[in-house]
């Protein structure tokens, strides 16, 4: 079964760390990820780019509202994903556990996929 796992970055904890921390949980991160790969276990991932680049869109009263920045003011911001190919829940909590950026002040959410997204 495929699970996403989205990585929430809380951004003023982040801000507290050294250049040297952040640099180690990257490099910690990198070799969290190669692990998962050469198990099995990565699909996909990709790190986003900064919030400050975000662009929401929305719709009110049958009109397109465009307007720069995140959906929502929030201390923690998406920051990243790996898409997880494991056996059940548990192994991708037992995953998302060892994600190194967690020391770093990072939430994990993990989310079964649809095997049809257009279904419930």
């Amino acid at each position: 079964m495929q699970y996403m796992m989205m990585i929430f970055l809380n951004s003023s904890e982040w801000a507290t760390l050294s250049s040297t921390e952040r640099n180690q949980v990257h490099d910690d991160c990198g070799s969290w990820h190669e692990e998962l790969v050469r198990n099995g276990n990565a699909r996909v991932a990709m790190a986003l780019q900064p919030v400050t680049t975000a662009t929401t869109v929305r719709e009110t009263n049958g009109r397109s509202i465009i307007t720069d920045g995140p959906f929502a003011e929030t201390k923690e911001v998406l920051g990243g994903f790996e898409i997880l190919e494991c056996r059940d829940l548990d192994e991708a909590v037992a995953i998302a556990k060892r994600f190194p950026g967690l020391r770093a002040g990072s939430a994990v959410e993990i989310r079964p996929l649809k095997t049809d997204p257009c279904r419930d």
